[in-house]
């Protein structure tokens, strides 16, 4: 299984879309609320360049936005 790690906010409806996504398809993943975790802020902008979430880390590949195609593609990249 792939590590998967999604940067989120709290009131972001496309985050809890991603999420969702993941649950449905049984794949679990590590979440960072860039609201309350600085660090956790600084680590996304230094991989995606923006400010914007949700962005998601399949194993290096970046994904900005909830793009459930780029999602799969990402889970089945070898």
């Amino acid at each position: 299984m792939k590590k998967v790690i999604i940067y989120t906010t709290s009131w972001c409806p496309f985050c809890e879309a991603v999420k969702e996504y993941f649950n449905q398809k049984g794949i679990s993943y590590e979440e960072k609320n860039v609201e309350l975790n600085l660090q956790a802020r600084d680590e996304m902008v230094e991989k995606s360049g923006q400010l914007g979430v949700p962005v998601i880390d399949i194993e290096g590949k970046i994904i900005i936005g909830y793009s459930p195609e780029e999602i799969d593609n990402a889970l089945e990249d070898k």
